[in-house]
């Protein structure tokens, strides 16, 4: 939910097509890169209410003064929407969450460097305009209603198709924040065992990163509610795929998935234009109501492709999207804890044999118990909270292994750190806001808009 879509490159006349655009993702092990998205809440200080896009102190003008840094404005008719420089890139979700997708890096210490950078910007726009960026999952205060809408097409489209197909689609688009990594694979074998692996155990990340859980000003009954919303958002797009977990899953099985979800829209000359529920098939065969006897274009399957929305997502790289948006250290433990046990041959063997006999049906439960009991949820007889650091003690040993030190001599594992002390206290991020609520906030969220802000 980026940038205005390019809807180029050459028509689309068969699936091999298609097949080929996914297999071009692969790469060898050294050319391997780790990319960190990480979306934040902008508020007033005044009345940490959330921002509009226009305004002297609006989305639209936090956007303008960040140019001094050297980003360069993207532009939807006439509104700055996004920004890029050198990889990276500065996006709108619809609530004017402000996210910043980074550059494909070789190590967790540029990670944090890129994001240190970022924040230090942020900041130092932000206190000259009298507004703040809030690390949480879900925003702590503010009705959907109280929440302004960025000026960005596509959105109309799916602001219409999410009250269709769920209840809580609206909350995802308005309410919540994530922070997510991307990895690559080398072939598509290792992109099966690579995004099962990812896939099982993202609710154990899910669990880990708990740290949303306030809503309009009170303690809701979840530690993630951000991952609860994602429940019933869209039962099309979104979801824990078991069919990864067949025999003879690959390339072509998942492009028939993505072909098979329904479309939101077509982009031709600036105009979005209304095609929500239609089929991606139909317009590969010339027959997209509206559209009839025009071919889509790699440009159009590579826009269909961020409008799937499950725990794990496989675009020509594989995405990780089942975690809380949190403080400064949660950003850099995120692309560590996956990094460390999918980019070491060892780590990324020994979590296939951790997670390969878990079925369907337990991993469906687990991703539905999380988001209300995180770590205490039960598995098998244990507890994810005795999981998480079997799986720590994975991840650690593959950073170990990759070897990357800083200037100081320290190598990637003590991005871990935040959540060893999470698994050891079997205690969520969420856990503590709540604590703090109850006990030194007098039950009010408005504390936690200083101890979390960036």
């Amino acid at each position: 939910m980026s940038r205005p879509p390019d809807s180029e490159g050459e028509p689309i006349e068969n699936k091999s097509q298609l097949i080929e655009d996914l297999e071009s993702g692969c790469k060898p092990k050294e050319n391997w890169r780790i990319g960190t998205e990480h979306e934040k809440f902008p508020f007033r200080l005044s009345d940490n209410k959330r921002l509009p896009y226009e305004g002297p102190d609006g989305i639209a003008e936090i956007l303008n003064r960040l140019t001094r840094f050297g980003w360069q404005p993207i532009r939807e008719k006439d509104n700055v929407i996004a920004l890029s420089l050198e990889g990276c890139a500065i996006t709108l979700e619809p609530g004017g969450q402000f996210e910043l997708s980074g550059a494909p890096l070789q190590t967790i210490h540029q990670t944090c460097d890129e994001v240190h950078t970022h924040l230090a910007q942020v900041k130092e726009v932000g206190d000259e305009l009298g507004i703040g960026m809030l690390g949480l999952g879900f925003d702590p205060k503010w009705t959907r209603n109280e929440v302004p809408w960025m000026p960005k097409g596509r959105y109309s489209i799916m602001k219409r198709w999410m009250q269709e197909v769920g209840t809580l689609g609206l909350d995802m688009m308005l309410r919540t924040c994530t922070v997510q990594t991307n990895l690559d694979f080398s072939h598509e074998t290792d992109m099966v065992q690579k995004y099962r692996i990812s896939i099982a155990l993202q609710p154990l990340a899910t669990a880990l990163f708990a740290n949303s859980p306030f809503q309009e000003g009170g303690v809701s009954n979840c530690l993630s509610l951000r991952s609860n919303v994602w429940t019933d958002t869209d039962p099309y797009r979104c979801g824990m795929l078991p069919f990864v977990f067949e025999e003879g899953y690959g390339f072509e099985r998942h492009v028939d998935y993505i072909l098979d979800v329904p479309m939101y829209f077509v982009y031709r000359d600036g105009i979005y234009h209304d095609v929500a529920g239609k089929s991606f098939r139909d317009f590969m065969a010339g027959k997209l109501e509206g559209f009839e006897g025009e071919l889509p274009h790699m440009g159009d399957w590579a826009d269909h492709m961020t409008t799937n929305f499950p725990e794990v997502r496989l675009k020509k790289y594989i995405e990780m999207r089942g975690t809380d948006g949190g403080p400064w250290k949660n950003l850099c433990a995120l692309p560590a804890f996956w990094v460390g046990l999918l980019y070491d041959s060892d780590a990324q063997q020994a979590a296939w044999d951790f997670v390969k006999d878990w079925t369907d049906v337990e991993r469906e439960d687990m991703r539905r118990r999380v988001p209300v009991d995180g770590l205490s949820t039960k598995f098998r007889n244990t507890t994810l909270q005795q999981l998480a650091k079997q799986v720590l003690l994975i991840s650690t040993t593959g950073l170990k292994n990759r070897g990357n030190l800083d200037a100081a001599g320290n190598d990637e594992s003590g991005f871990l750190d935040t959540l060893r002390d999470i698994a050891d206290r079997g205690k969520t991020p969420a856990e503590d806001l709540v604590e703090a609520f109850k006990t030194r906030w007098s039950g009010s969220v408005d504390p936690v808009y200083s101890e979390l802000r960036y």
